[in-house]
């Protein structure tokens, strides 16, 4: 197992200073980070919803892609300029109204520019993903 450079109280708080604008209302709570993995829980909220009462496409994605960089920056550290290259999406089954959504990050492959990892979300406390993403960041010398 990897050693985490940040810990979930590093990264709350590296979050809340660099990109107020995303981590501010508590809506996204990182449980568990630990170099290789990252468990993240987004509250349900009726912002979540598109028309006819499923988690929308774009709140999925962005809680895929903020999953995959909270899993990444706990194995590298505090490097904000890291960003996405690619996330490919499957919508895999409907997510729940009511529902938290959850994100189970993966690194796959960490290497010196390129890190790629995939992303489960799930809705509530069922076991089958709604959706499974792949991404891949791009890493900026240091």
């Amino acid at each position: 197992m990897a050693i985490a450079k940040m810990s979930v109280a590093d990264l709350e708080e590296f979050l809340r200073k660099e990109f107020p604008q995303a981590f501010t209302y508590d809506d996204i709570r990182i449980e568990s980070a630990d170099g290789e993995t990252a468990l993240l829980r987004q509250r349900f909220s009726e912002r979540m919803l598109r028309p006819g009462g499923t988690v929308s496409g774009p709140t999925l994605m962005g809680l895929a892609d903020f999953a995959m960089y909270v899993v990444l920056l706990s194995a590298i550290g505090p490097i904000g300029l890291a960003v996405t290259t690619n996330l490919n999406i499957n919508f895999l089954r409907k997510g729940q109204p009511g529902q938290d959504v959850l994100a189970v990050a993966k690194l796959l492959k960490l290497g010196k520019r390129l890190a790629v990892g995939d992303v489960n979300l799930l809705s509530g406390t069922s076991p089958d993903p709604i959706a499974h993403v792949t991404a891949t960041y791009s890493i900026p010398n240091t």
